[in-house]
Order: C-alpha cells, then sequence, then structure tokens
C-alpha cells in the first residue's frame, strides 16, 4: 500500500506531535493526518472525529483501505462532545476558523484538559485566538508558519498548564505568549517564538501584509467619504497595523542571525 503523503501545512502538523501519543484529530475530514499518523508509528492510535458524516465515511473508506480499522476509531462528533477525558494525550484541529475553535476548546474545556498538547492551526482571527489561548492558562510550547497555495498557515502546540486564577501559573503562561514582553503587541500578532526565533518566512509574510495595508490606506484616502467615521475608523486602524508590522521589520534589521523552525 503506498504511504500518505500530506499536504507541507498538514505535513507541519503532524511533524509537532510528541512520537507516541494517541491522537484524537478533531474535523478529521478525509482523515488522512490520522492515517498518516498511525502509517508512520508516530501515533499508536488515533481517534478520528468530525461533525459531519458525509467526511466521516471517507474517513472510514481510506482507513479500511489502509487496514488501519484496529488503531483508527472514527466517531461521528461536534468537537469534543463524543470523546472522554483521558481517551487521548493529544489533540489535532485545522481547517477551521479560529472562532469554532475557540468554541470547541471552551464547550469540551474539561477534556482538552485533560491532553498533554494540543496542536491547533486556525484559519482566522489568529491573534485574538492566541489572547484566548494564553486567558484560558494555555501554555505555548511551540509554533510554525508555513506558506502553501497563495496563504500562510499559522499553527501553534500548547497546552492546558492550570488555573489563572494562581499567580504563578498566569506568569509563567503569559511569559510563553511574552505577553508580558514591550513587544507584546507584536508578539500577539505574530506569534512570540516565531518571531524572536526570527523566522524568515515570517519577515515575508510581514512584508507582504505591509504591502497589502499600504494599498486598503491608499484606497481609503481616495475615497469620497473619507470623513465618515466609519471611514477614518478603518484609516486608523490601518494606520496602527501598518506601525505595528514596521515595528516587526524593523526587529529583524537588527543583524541577529535568523533562525526557524
Amino acid at each position: 500500500m503506498a504511504e500518505i503523503i500530506l499536504s507541507n501545512r498538514m505535513q507541519a502538523l503532524t511533524d509537532m506531535v510528541t512520537p507516541g501519543t494517541v491522537i484524537t484529530d478533531v474535523g478529521c475530514d478525509h482523515g488522512f493526518v490520522s492515517v498518516y499518523l498511525v502509517q508512520k508509528g508516530i501515533s499508536p492510535r488515533v481517534i478520528a472525529m468530525d461533525v459531519r458524516s458525509g467526511p466521516l465515511e471517507h474517513a472510514r473508506e481510506h482507513i479500511r483501505e489502509y487496514g488501519l480499522e484496529d488503531r483508527i476509531e472514527t466517531r461521528l462528533s461536534d468537537g469534543l462532545h463524543s470523546l472522554k477525558t483521558g481517551e487521548a494525550a493529544g489533540m489535532i484541529c485545522a481547517g477551521m476558523g479560529g472562532p469554532l475553535m475557540e468554541k470547541i476548546l471552551t464547550e469540551g474545556r474539561e477534556q482538552a484538559k485533560g491532553f498533554r498538547e494540543l496542536i491547533l492551526q486556525p484559519q482566522s482571527e489568529i491573534p485574538h485566538f492566541r489572547t484566548f489561548l494564553m486567558e484560558e492558562g494555555y501554555l505555548l510550547m511551540d509554533e510554525n508558519i508555513i506558506y502553501e497555495e497563495g496563504k500562510y498557515y499559522f499553527m501553534m502546540k500548547v497546552r492546558w498548564l492550570g488555573e489563572m486564577s494562581e499567580d504563578a501559573v498566569r506568569s509563567q503562561v503569559r511569559e510563553s505568549w511574552k505577553a508580558d514582553d514591550a513587544a507584546s503587541g507584536l508578539a500577539g500578532q505574530l506569534g512570540p517564538i516565531l518571531l524572536y526565533r526570527k523566522c524568515p518566512l515570517l519577515l515575508n509574510y510581514v512584508e507582504w501584509q505591509l504591502a497589502e495595508h499600504r494599498k486598503i490606506a491608499k484606497r481609503l484616502e481616495q475615497e469620497a467619504d473619507a470623513a465618515n467615521p466609519k471611514t477614518m475608523w478603518r484609516r486608523q486602524e490601518i494606520a496602527e497595523e501598518t506601525a505595528l508590522l514596521t515595528r516587526a521589520l524593523e526587529w529583524y534589521d537588527n543583524g541577529k542571525e535568523p533562525d526557524c523552525i
């Protein structure tokens, strides 16, 4: 049987899994990540879950095709609802927006607290999602960024550390996200580990974002209703984000050799 070949962004997710970890693949779609994890010996067992019956049936077909029915279990599940706490030591979740991922982790808070690692790849509202994770008490363990088919994908590996009411835990969690650093704005927008490692691909992302922001700013200046409060607010927002991205470029320009995951 031929080996599964994943896209670069999905490969990057599986590269973050600690070998030997039983994984639950939330939003497993057609099950290729689940099959890959078992096929490569990364995970001894996977629980593949999806809220949609159609993709889940395709996942079952692929699992049968590769003869892995005894090591990959499929479940129809809205988020983590069909998983019992402790059934898996890790979680992979990708292919959905940040708000939906927040919903899954909020509604499945007890299950999520039981994971030793959560590997997450939100596709929208990423700065807000980072803040959500920090406030929930998740320690940032690793980050990566991948460029594929014209889009940048951010991913992060976290684990729940404890209740935020405890000062020691709060301090450790906030330090992992660089929330108390002078560059906290940069860390929140771009990812503290990627930023502090000076990941070259993150620099490409910053330069692309700057170019896009300048286009938007120019268009807003030329609009007929430039004095409209909504337009003025948007111009201010773009100006603030542009200043933040410019600071990121300055961070890269201080001469330190870049390093990336």
